[in-house]
């Protein structure tokens, strides 16, 4: 029974590594297909929030998202913690 045994998780890792492959695989085409203008888009509303506050360049996070038929600009910002 040992080497039935081996065999699954053979079969576990390989089907670990295949889910890994297609998260990797579906990130690299929402990306890639994004308008040109995104990354443009994110460095241009990084600077506009740091006239503000105090943020690091990786807090600005812009996608395109599919909603349906309608395409939806995702902007999300991560502000720091109110001191006080």
């Amino acid at each position: 029974m040992a080497l039935f045994d081996f065999l699954r998780v053979k079969k576990n890792t390989a089907s670990i590594a295949k889910e890994r492959l297609r998260i990797i695989v579906a990130q690299e085409r929402s990306t890639r297909g994004g308008p040109d203008y995104l990354p443009e888009l994110q460095r241009e509303l990084l600077a506009l929030i740091k006239k503000y506050v105090h943020v690091d360049a990786d807090a600005v996070k812009v996608d395109l998202v599919k909603d349906g038929e309608h395409d939806v600009l995702d902007i999300s910002v991560s502000l720091p913690e109110r001191e006080g």
